[in-house]
């Protein structure tokens, strides 16, 4: 299989196999103008098998959303046909919009305007709890 390279873009790699649907997702990517590749189930040194996305323009990019979903991804910042940046994640302290509370006594179930705002409570576990409710954030 023969996946072009990018001119200027991203490529997002050492994403854990089965999550690349996930970020096209987070990140609506159907609604970009551009090429947007995902391949599934690609060759891994480290881990046996990865999944890639490449998006063949540089847009803004959520790198929380991508931390909370697989901290262990790179994103590859392309120009000019070359590597100029790799940002490895972190997880970040704070989310924001990325999901909504499940619980149906939180504020957020009443007042639609709030943001939906996570706080990492337990970074080695990735346990995040709604800052309104304290119910704990699931990521599957």
């Amino acid at each position: 299989m023969n996946i072009d390279t990018i001119e200027n873009g991203y490529v997002i790699d050492h994403i854990t196999a089965g999550k690349a649907m996930d970020i096209y997702n987070l990140l609506d990517l159907k609604n970009l103008n551009c090429q947007v590749a995902l391949i599934t189930n690609a060759k891994s040194k480290k881990t046996k098998i990865k999944d890639i996305i490449k998006i063949g323009e540089l847009i803004d990019i959520d790198l929380d959303k991508l931390a909370f979903i697989d901290q262990n991804i790179t994103v590859n910042v392309v120009k000019n046909d070359k590597i100029i940046e790799k940002k490895k994640l972190e997880l970040p302290e704070k989310l924001v919009n990325v999901h909504t509370c499940n619980n149906p006594r939180c504020i957020t179930s009443v007042e639609r305007d709030l943001d939906q705002v996570f706080i990492l409570t337990d970074k080695k576990s990735n346990v995040y709890r709604c800052m309104y409710c304290e119910s704990r954030l699931e990521n599957k």
